[in-house]
């Protein structure tokens, strides 16, 4: 089985040109692709990805430089690296870049992130009738509202994740494993003016 970083590791990005490197589109699929699918070359991402392996070459050493991946420990040839993941999760605090030159990036990343999730929500719901029933009845969307302090509404998504974490070592071994895209939205709502 291809090496996957451990899946409670997490990279906080607390600087601005790390966070910067993040809004390549093509350094976002790299990184991705390393975290699911565990290490590879740049040839064989650009295969995976429709991309020269010229152009992977180069985003993956911008993510080597900012601590994203590293070079494994087994390499295919002196002449291509094998790179990996070194984190299952990217954190951002926006609170940190709030007013700052990474104000915009974190926008853009988050714009990013809502845009996937409307994708593969999009895709789903286009797709879903060739799913199992199983899988009909398990995937879906809920919402709810909650009264929540700041540091409650972090609790929460500190849970969810080892919820998710605890749930994926369970489903290991089953043979109807898929990859599940998990969103988590929790900010607070705007309250409407009183009308005057």
């Amino acid at each position: 089985m291809p090496h996957r970083p451990d899946p409670g590791s997490r990279y906080d990005v607390t600087d601005v040109e790390a966070l910067r490197a993040l809004t390549h589109p093509l350094r976002a699929r790299l990184l991705g692709e390393l975290r699911l699918n565990g290490a590879a070359t740049a040839s064989q991402l650009g295969r995976r990805l429709g991309e020269s392996s010229g152009a992977t070459s180069y985003h993956l050493r911008q993510l080597a430089r900012f601590g994203f991946i590293h070079e494994g420990p087994e390499q295919a040839s002196r002449r291509e690296r094998v790179w990996e993941a070194r984190h299952a999760l990217t954190t951002i605090d926006p609170a940190r870049f709030l007013g700052g030159a990474g104000e915009e990036v974190v926008d853009e990343i988050t714009g990013r992130q809502v845009a996937r999730m409307v994708d593969q929500s999009t895709t789903w719901i286009a797709t879903r009738a060739s799913w199992s029933a199983d899988w009909v009845s398990s995937a879906g969307y809920d919402d709810t509202m909650a009264m929540l302090s700041p540091p409650a509404c972090a609790r929460l998504h500190e849970r969810l994740l080892d919820v998710v974490r605890e749930l994926e070592q369970e489903s290991v071994d089953d043979p109807d494993v898929e990859w599940v895209s998990v969103f988590l939205a929790a900010i607070p709502q705007t309250q409407e003016q009183a009308p005057s």
